[in-house]
């Protein structure tokens, strides 16, 4: 009996790359839809989880524009100076932009403007409602400001390199660096 002669392939570079650029994108593809690895921290890990979702009251429409805009901006990329979606946002373009479409107020352009305001100051995290602006004293000063959405979460375009982001406002940064709360919406 002879044996059955075996087929070989020319294996040329391209033939290569044309085989292996749909195994990596069915890889990457893969990697992104996969579950969480082991030890990866939960969706909300704030003890504030708990407490019920509030808006600020006869505002609850307009809190709910603010909160659809700020959660449609999480993944844009952070820019110093940045205040739009194509060019990237700082933590005070993305809040005014984010109050500016959602409710046509115009908001001051830093940080520290915003939270001299004159709208209600909120003292405590447990107080906040959804829409609240949340601002962080850094190096002695006001000098980080993003959106409370809720059951301690809020959105925030947070640093160089990094995108608009949902934290928990009582992690183990944030909480430390609470400053208070402005009700923009009341």
């Amino acid at each position: 009996m002879n044996p059955q002669p075996t087929a070989r392939f020319a294996t040329s570079p391209v033939r290569l790359a044309r085989l292996a650029l749909p195994a990596l994108a069915i890889a990457l593809l893969a990697a992104c839809s996969s579950a969480p690895r082991r030890g990866a921290p939960a969706a909300a890990n704030s003890a504030l989880s708990v407490e019920p979702a509030r808006g600020p009251k006869g505002e609850i429409a307009a809190a709910n524009d603010v909160l659809f805009r700020a959660m449609a901006l999480v993944g844009t990329p952070y820019r110093y100076g940045g205040n739009s979606p194509a060019g990237g946002f700082d933590c005070s373009g993305l809040v005014d932009y984010i109050y500016r479409h959602a409710t046509g107020l115009e908001l001051p352009r830093t940080s520290g403007e915003m939270a001299d305001m004159d709208a209600r100051k909120v003292k405590r995290m447990t107080q906040l409602v959804s829409g609240d602006l949340v601002f962080f004293d850094i190096g002695g000063r006001i000098s980080h400001v993003g959106v409370y959405v809720g059951k301690g979460r809020f959105v925030h375009a947070p640093n160089s390199g990094g995108t608009v982001r949902l934290d928990d406002i009582d992690g183990p940064y944030w909480r430390d660096h609470f400053a208070y709360g402005r009700r923009v919406l009341d």
